[in-house]
């Protein structure tokens, strides 16, 4: 297959994703094919490499139950996606906190003596730069951010090997991330609730065409 076949598929593929609002809830997304589907949120990029998501994927239906009563935006999704996923982000990624270092340093094998020595700059980058540490929600949305970019490319990688989608957010935080923390989810409160996706097969076959805002209203290049 040549360049121009292969971004033609993808095209494709963008087209004909929806924001899917209700699932065949008798047909299920193989084990191969969801892994391969976390595998991109896993892999994807995250600012200073600092991956600081959790992906929970929901299958007891009991606990589906209690999601949906503080998920208003998930009401048809919840009962018929075979496979449903909140993201967490976490709640402390400050350049100086031990997740950080042990991200860095075990992780991504940066030398203890090169990190401590990029300590500064991430400080800058967070204290100044985005002032990350105005608050703790400050810092949480920042980290929220990054989980954003491995939703979007769980959904695309879904939609290329033909499975549906949906990005949520219409839920009520508090009440969801309680449901959580008593369920022994949140690790101590070490992550909060972003954004929450389901995934399955469309009831509605018929593809609808895009409504989009032109190139030309949307970019602009500088040269």
């Amino acid at each position: 297959m040549n360049k121009e076949q292969r971004k033609q598929e993808i095209l494709a593929a963008y087209e004909a994703r929806h924001a899917t609002k209700a699932f065949d809830a008798e047909q299920k997304i193989s084990e191969d094919d969801f892994d391969f589907i976390l595998e991109t949120g896993r892999l994807s990029p995250s600012s200073v490499g600092s991956e600081p998501w959790k992906f929970l994927v929901v299958q007891n239906m009991d606990l589906r139950n209690k999601l949906r009563e503080v998920t208003w935006g998930a009401q048809g999704q919840l009962p018929t996606a075979s496979h449903f996923v909140i993201i967490l982000a976490r709640k402390n990624v400050r350049y100086d906190s031990a997740y950080l270092r042990e991200q860095m340093v075990e992780v991504k094998q940066m030398p203890e003596e090169v990190f401590n020595q990029a300590l500064g700059r991430y400080r800058e980058f967070q204290e100044n730069d985005l002032n990350l540490l105005e608050s703790e929600r400050a810092l949480f949305d920042w980290a929220s951010k990054q989980t954003y970019i491995a939703l979007g490319n769980m959904m695309t990688a879904a939609a290329e090997i033909g499975i549906d989608s949906c990005p949520i957010e219409g839920f009520h935080m508090e009440s969801v991330e309680k449901i959580l923390s008593d369920e022994g989810l949140l690790e101590n409160g070490e992550f909060g609730v972003s954004v929450m996706a389901a995934f399955g097969y469309r009831t509605d076959k018929e593809l609808r065409p895009k409504a989009r805002r032109t190139k030309e209203q949307v970019v602009q290049w500088i040269n």
